[in-house]
């Protein structure tokens, strides 16, 4: 509930001008909610406009894309980049090639990068990006002359001390390529523009695994300041079977769990025995398949089309790694059913307001995304110190870094729910954490 006046007000405005934009609402909604006990100890914050300027982005860009097809066709895409908030840095955050891309989808995205990007520790604002075009049954060919086309407009908007994307949905180390190349060709500048590069070219190691190893470095700690528990001999749902999908089943198998899900936009697998990765990153990584051939693969494996059915899965932990939305009330009462006590999000704001109420009342342990996914940008921050260094550092090195940033957001992110009263609430800290630092630089740096 919103009872605090000034930010009732702030939001009945953002209501007013964006009532199109459900996601964005959304977002700005869970943060607003949380974040309401600061402003008794924070005046200047209504004094300076804090909160209408948060909500309202310092630049957004929406462009034309065109490109030619195999068969000779022109094509016409939208293309977008919002740069959100730089109070505390240059913008930082992910493109996303996906239909389901537009404006609200990249605003909701850009304004929770602002926090993610602050609970790192690391000087970075946020920034959103991406385009409606669907790479999916694309060849390499089609993929680059479109990746060509986005960048000859986004370059110009772009730099290492300005705004630094990264890859999201559907953008990985070949779209990354594609985009780096084609800016390098233009600015006739080798910069560390954006990250997720290849090694070859500026790349960090650890920066593939980063948001699903991130995720569940978060969730030990969580589970041991918490629950003097861990990962260990727990089941464990998963959504998704990208790269953050992948690396997050890793390592929960590293730490002693049995991962016995994954899915994608058809469907899920459901393994008793235990995901068997090899396969996972073989049909996924390697020849860019579809999950059911999982199933057709593994003995003893189940497909199920409609992936989200997924959540009805019995299970300890579930993480949710796939898109925004995936689990509604339904999901989240099926969860809680069948046994689960934690979730924690890999996706960006994928349980609906509905199902984190369900997580709340039913005691399970809630890692926001802000906070659960931010290892994937607090590498590719480390991937931009490396860049400014003309160095690499070990993946040891920077897989223990990463490792670091995880505990210390659990660490910050409880503090502050201690701080303003609900303790233990790890939504309300992230967001009251994330929030501080970056009003804190907007008072400082005056009406901008």
């Amino acid at each position: 509930m919103l009872t605090d006046e000034y930010v009732k007000r702030v939001y009945a405005k953002v209501e007013e001008r964006d009532g199109d934009q459900p996601e964005f609402l959304q977002a700005v909604r869970e943060v607003f909610e949380t974040i309401q006990p600061v402003f008794k100890d924070h005046p200047e914050y209504e004094a300076s406009g804090v909160l209408e300027r948060l909500v309202e982005p310092e630049r957004l860009v929406k462009f034309r894309v065109a490109w030619v097809d195999d068969a000779g066709k022109v094509q016409v895409n939208r293309g977008y980049r919002v740069q959100f908030n730089s109070a505390i840095g240059p913008y930082k955050g992910g493109l996303r090639f996906h239909p389901t891309v537009n404006e609200g989808v990249i605003k909701f995205l850009g304004f929770e990068q602002i926090f993610k990007n602050s609970l790192t520790g690391l000087p970075m604002g946020g920034g959103k990006g991406g385009s409606d075009f669907d790479p999916k049954g694309k060849s390499d060919a089609e993929v680059m002359r479109f990746c060509q086309s986005f960048m000859t407009e986004l370059y110009r908007h772009i730099g290492q001390f300005t705004d630094v994307p990264a890859g999201d949905i559907n953008v990985g180390a070949r779209e990354v390529g594609y985009l780096f190349g084609q800016y390098k060709r233009l600015a006739n500048q080798f910069t560390g523009v954006l990250t997720g590069k290849g090694l070859e070219f500026g790349g960090s190691l650890a920066r593939t695994e980063a948001t699903g190893y991130g995720l569940c470095y978060y969730t030990q700690e969580a589970l041991r300041v918490l629950r003097n528990d861990s990962f260990a001999g727990k089941t464990v749902v998963v959504s998704g079977s990208g790269n953050v999908a992948i690396f997050a089943i890793e390592k929960a198998q590293q730490l002693g769990a049995k991962v016995v899900t994954c899915s994608d936009s058809n469907g899920y697998v459901y393994d008793p025995s235990g995901i068997d990765l090899d396969v996972v990153k073989d049909i996924k990584l390697g020849h860019r398949g579809r999950i059911a051939e999982y199933a057709e693969r593994v003995d003893g494996a189940e497909y199920h089309e409609g992936c989200r059915g997924v959540w009805t899965v019995p299970c300890d932990i579930a993480l949710p790694c796939a898109t925004q939305n995936e689990i509604d009330v339904e999901g989240a009462r099926a969860l809680v059913k069948n046994g689960c006590t934690v979730v924690c999000e890999g996706a960006n704001m994928p349980s609906t307001p509905e199902a984190i109420e369900v997580y709340q009342k039913n005691g399970v342990l809630y890692g926001p995304a802000k906070a659960a996914n931010a290892g994937g940008v607090a590498v590719s921050g480390l991937e931009m110190s490396q860049n400014s260094y003309r160095l690499s550092w070990s993946f040891e090195e920077t897989d223990e870094r990463l490792k670091g940033i995880m505990d210390n957001i659990v660490a910050e992110s409880l503090a502050a729910a201690k701080q303003y009263g609900d303790e233990g609430n790890l939504m309300e800290g992230a967001n009251i954490a994330g929030f501080l630092k970056v009003a804190n630089a907007m008072v400082a740096e005056g009406i901008i």
